[in-house]
């Protein structure tokens, strides 16, 4: 235990100072990019990058990711993950794909990662209160009318065991009134090497992301809100497996409801 508290220590020891090294190089490629590149595609390549070096450089983790050629140029989604860890952040930028997070808004408060967040003009979200609940909608659906597409995680806050927790309505009513595709993107195995409580990593750990097949419109566009929410969920349980679905929700499906 001793020595994952010396390397959890090092390794975020090095997150602060190689985040506060590197804002400046987001803040300098920001300044040369921002007149051409309307939807700052190469500063979110440099973040990409910037989040990326946190895994690549990590020995105990081992980040696979498969299926990125599913992400089709020009296309735009709603990109939906389950939410296992803070990990899930880090991992997810290496689709090193153009998207905008959808993000509480205490983390554009950090200083260095979350004023880059800013410089991405990633979209905040207050939780619990309505009027920014109704601004974040309405900055989605500018952002997809831009042609950027964005990245949120449904079950809205990570698990506290892993498992997969009941899914919010607010992807899929953004995607079904933009009328965009729905990309579900599966993690695993971030849970195991940093659950939610607590900064210690838990040792050497395999981490997948799987990116699936896009849900097209034409195939929800006749789905209510529950439907189209309930049906993509069931994808991530099919995936995850019922062993991964918190506990009331397993006792449901065995129930047959």
């Amino acid at each position: 235990m001793l020595i994952k508290r010396i390397g959890s220590a090092v390794f975020w020891l090095f997150l602060v100072v190689s985040s506060l090294a590197l804002f400046p190089v987001a803040l300098f490629v920001w300044a040369l990019t921002v007149l051409f590149d309307r939807r700052l595609v190469i500063l979110h390549r440099f973040t990409c990058f910037w989040a990326s070096l946190y895994t690549w450089l990590n020995p105990i983790w081992q980040v696979t990711v498969d299926g990125r050629d599913k992400i089709k140029s020009g296309v735009t989604y709603v990109m939906v993950a389950n939410h296992q860890s803070l990990l899930d952040i880090l991992v997810l930028f290496r689709l090193s794909r153009h998207f905008k997070w959808v993000s509480k808004i205490e983390n554009f408060r950090v200083p260095a990662v979350g004023w880059n967040m800013r410089l991405n003009r990633y979209i905040q979200l207050r939780r619990g209160d309505k009027e920014s609940i109704d601004e974040m909608m309405q900055a989605c659906d500018e952002t997809l009318r831009e042609g950027s597409s964005v990245m949120m995680f449904p079950e809205g806050t990570r698990s506290a065991d892993g498992r997969l927790k009941a899914f919010k309505h607010g992807a899929f009513t953004i995607a079904k009134r933009a009328k965009v595709a729905i990309l579900p993107i599966v993690v695993e195995g971030t849970a195991e090497a940093l659950p939610k409580r607590g900064f210690v990593l838990r040792g050497r750990h395999a981490i997948h992301v799987r990116v699936l097949e896009a849900i097209p419109y034409e195939a929800f566009k006749d789905l209510s809100i529950d439907q189209l929410t309930a049906s993509v969920r069931e994808i991530f349980i099919s995936e995850l497996g019922p062993e991964h679905v918190a506990d009331d929700e397993a006792l449901l499906a065995a129930a047959g409801r």
